[in-house]
């Protein structure tokens, strides 16, 4: 490694900027999907890679659907009036429901086989039992708009009055309106639906056309191929989206700083991408404007820098793993593995074009509050004071090591469409990516 390098990463050690660029961003209201806030996040994004030195820095257009969060009511009617408070999940449209509440646990499909849920409004948990697969948000509200209900309430199971949000669906208004509500009001509404208890939800939101950025840059020498490195800039309008994604775009813009000063085998993109809360939008038309055949591997940095230990997300690639081994021996520093692909994150759009994809995440205190599931995420909680600099700093050392380590590699195995598909049917992915309308059409 060459001097600059080891003085580029000596010096990130104490480096401040990180914790200004998170500052500026968190500053910025309103970064969801095709609002104004996330076009000056990406501006900022811009700004931070130019600073870096990288060429061709600039932002990118693209057409979507752009959800405007309308105000939302709940009561129970009968066998008492109670008024609860509610918001909108994005993608809902507006409506106005009544209906008898069913609980339905953790929205796992037996469960809410197990219950008559048509013309009715379904309760859900926003976590997964222990042991179990994960199921998405999107698989349970699609699973029970299937069976027939008529609204759905996602409730909170992190204590402190949090109402939760999160997309119904990738991009697209739904059938059904949504509606999330904290952990209290939903032991509330649980306790109501075994009395058969009957209730009011009503959704006044919209959905129209709109535009959204991504902010792009390039670094190392001009080769035919490239390593894309990709984190999304946008967040929920309910909160400052400070974990989320806030450090993974920061430990992206840091990263850029570290990659200039380093020697590199081939080509890295540098993209910071709008609206992955509401569909993967921003990859998926990153994905599309390149040639992906010449896209070595996709680096997606969506949760690096939010808690101490880094994890990273394989997707299935031997050579991911071998990735991570390496630097996580050299640098002395514990990286946690996850073998399995999944589609829930900015990867995707670039896995099933059959690029090896690898994701930075980080390893969450199981013993903080809500620690099983997003925690904090998707909250009002989500704000800058839950966020420590010293991991913004050493994941974006860390990261920049592997981005380093991926583009020295000669070849990196492409996964097919048939081990794709292997791995998502092993691990019981294809019937909730179903329900939630995302499993890939020309894979049936």
């Amino acid at each position: 490694m060459a001097d600059e390098a080891h003085t580029a990463l000596a010096e990130m050690w104490q480096d401040d900027y990180p914790w200004q660029f998170l500052t500026k961003l968190t500053e910025l209201e309103n970064r969801m999907g095709g609002h104004p806030g996330e076009k000056r996040a990406a501006e900022l994004v811009t700004e931070g890679f130019e600073r870096a030195g990288a060429r061709n820095a600039h932002t990118e257009s693209f057409d979507m659907d752009c959800w405007s969060r309308g105000s939302a009511q709940l009561a129970v009617t009968d066998p008492v009036e109670r008024s609860f408070e509610t918001i909108a999940l994005p993608y809902s449209p507006a409506g106005d429901v009544r209906g008898e509440l069913v609980d339905v646990g953790h929205g796992m499909p037996d469960e809410i086989d197990d219950k008559d849920v048509a013309g009715k409004i379904a309760v859900a948990s926003t976590t997964t039992p222990a042991g179990s697969r994960f199921i998405h948000r999107m698989e349970k509200f699609g699973y029970a708009a299937a069976a027939g209900a008529e609204g759905f309430i996602f409730h909170n199971h992190v204590s402190g009055q949090l109402p939760p949000t999160g997309s119904l669906t990738f991009g697209n208004e739904t059938a059904i309106p949504g509606v999330g509500v904290s952990k209290e009001t939903g032991a509330w509404l649980t306790e109501y639906a075994e009395k058969n208890a009957t209730a009011r939800l009503t959704v006044d939101a919209r959905t129209e056309p709109g535009t959204s950025h991504n902010a792009i840059a390039e670094l190392g020498p001009e080769t035919d191929d490239e390593i894309v490195v990709v984190a999304h800039l946008d967040s929920h309008d309910i909160a400052e989206g400070a974990l989320d994604n806030g450090c993974g775009i920061t430990v992206v813009v840091a990263v850029a700083h570290l990659l200039a000063e380093m020697n590199l085998d081939t080509r890295v993109r540098l993209a910071g991408v709008g609206c992955e809360e509401i569909g993967l939008l921003g990859a998926k038309a990153l994905a599309g404007s390149l040639d992906t055949n010449n896209v070595k591997a996709v680096v997606n940095i969506d949760g690096a820098g939010r808690f101490r230990d880094m994890r990273a997300y394989l997707h299935d690639s031997e050579t991911m793993r071998d990735v991570v081994e390496t630097v996580s021996e050299q640098a002395n520093q514990p990286i946690h593995q996850q073998e399995n692909v999944h589609p829930f994150s900015d990867h995707w759009p670039f896995l099933m074009r059959g690029v090896p994809a690898l994701q930075l995440h980080s390893e969450q205190d199981h013993s903080a509050p809500g620690a099983r599931g997003r925690g904090w995420g998707h909250t009002h909680a989500d704000t800058r004071d839950k966020v420590d600099d010293r991991n913004l700093r050493e994941h974006a050392m860390l990261a920049a090591l592997l981005i380093q380590e991926v583009a020295s590699r000669d070849e990196i195995p492409r996964p097919t469409t048939e081990s794709l598909t292997e791995n998502l049917r092993e691990n019981e992915f294809e019937e909730g990516m179903r329900a939630a309308g995302i499993w890939p059409e020309e894979w049936d």
